[in-house]
């Protein structure tokens, strides 16, 4: 009977401690579409950026050699600044979504977030190669939505993308380089702490019960 307590704990456990520690995910390759008119500086209040085809590298630790699925964002319309320079983007009408594919996503329906981001998404010019041509920048932003299991969750992005140069940026065309993206669910040291008490317990059932 004991030794029932005692997986029954550890099967309740696991899965919260997994639940508290979020989901952190990492995305490569892939293509930026940039809606930059105005000789490729942009236009506030309608230039946007869409990204197309960024692989998941990356996920809680689990890497493939094939892909495990894609990450996609599209901004809102351009607040201030301009696109060469770096500037905000306005998360309104904006999205962000992560899918899985495969045989391993099966378990999350492959949507595993839907969302969108919250707040202005800024937009920064990190350096420039030489003769002023490739360009790198960062999109970084706040994320709310949905996980795989229906909870809302929060989170953050860091999307590295570099446009290579004047030509590719008159014709809205930027590359993604790599992005990394982490998410929370609510309450996660609640949580944590209520897996830890269970672990803690389980092993308090096991102790008394081998002798120890």
């Amino acid at each position: 009977m004991r030794r029932v307590v005692v997986l029954t704990l550890l099967a309740l456990a696991l899965p919260i401690a997994a639940a508290a520690s979020g989901i952190d995910l990492t995305n490569q390759f892939g293509t930026v579409s940039i809606t930059a008119p105005n000789g490729g500086l942009g236009t506030i209040g309608v230039s946007t950026l869409t990204s197309k085809g960024s692989q998941m590298h990356e996920f809680n630790g689990m890497t493939s050699v094939s892909n495990l699925g894609y990450v996609n964002f599209s901004t809102g319309v351009l607040l201030n600044g301009s696109i060469l320079n770096g500037g905000q983007f306005s998360a309104t009408g904006s999205s962000f979504t992560v899918k899985g594919v495969g045989n391993w996503a099966e378990g999350h329906g492959t949507a595993i977030f839907t969302g969108s981001f919250v707040g202005p998404i800024q937009w920064n010019l990190i350096s420039v190669g030489p003769h002023g041509q490739t360009r790198n920048y960062q999109l970084v932003g706040s994320l709310v939505g949905t996980s795989f299991d229906g909870r809302t969750v929060t989170g953050t992005t860091v999307q590295n993308i570099s446009i290579l140069n004047t030509g590719q940026l008159l014709i809205g065309r930027g590359h993604m380089m790599g992005g990394d993206t982490k998410l929370t669910v609510p309450e996660p040291g609640t949580l944590g702490l209520l897996g830890t008490g269970l672990v803690g317990l389980a092993g308090m059932f096991r102790r008394k019960l081998i002798g120890v």
